[in-house]
């Protein structure tokens, strides 16, 4: 367990003897923690710090933000209204305060297509900047074409959406 100070220290040791580039904070919940990371990336991070969450505390971001070259939004695209709105919250609060900002939707077997249109449409709505990746798994892509009409679907309703595979365990998180 560290303290703040004792994992700003780490971070910048870590980052002086490798070839990092970047920095993630992630998990489903990481700003339940807000203050602890505010606190540990005080007077700014040795290297670019993504925070990839579920999205579900916007106003916490207000806290970190500024230290934070990506704000990523996890999603699974079950998520209900509230949360979707939530997580646009999150989106929105990143884009305006000019912090990169992106939906990763990891959609289980057999996604809603019209559920997955809507959370583009309103991740459009939240920041025209907003990049979406969606990572469906590996045997849905191989086993129809599906995703790839939704893609064109998805495409005509938001400029930045792409489409990624999920690499299978053990490669891949999950």
């Amino acid at each position: 367990m560290f303290t703040a100070d004792a994992l700003r220290s780490e971070l910048t040791r870590l980052t002086q003897r490798s070839v990092y580039h970047s920095i993630a904070i992630c998990g489903g919940d990481p700003l339940g923690e807000a203050d602890f990371i505010a606190e540990a990336l005080k007077g700014g991070a040795p290297l670019g710090v993504m925070l990839d969450h579920d999205g579900q505390r916007p106003e916490a971001l207000d806290r970190v933000v500024g230290s934070l070259a990506l704000v990523q939004v996890t999603m699974t695209g079950a998520e209900d209204d509230a949360a979707v709105a939530r997580a646009m919250a999150t989106v929105r609060r990143a884009a305006e305060k000019q912090v990169a900002h992106a939906v990763a939707l990891v959609p289980e077997a057999n996604p809603s297509d019209g559920r997955l249109l809507r959370i583009v449409e309103q991740a459009r709505a939240a920041s025209a900047d907003t990049s979406v990746v969606v990572h469906p798994t590996t045997e849905s892509l191989s086993s129809d074409r599906s995703w790839l009409a939704w893609l064109e679907r998805a495409t005509s309703v938001h400029g930045d959406v792409r489409l990624l595979a999920r690499l299978p365990a053990p490669t891949g998180m999950r």
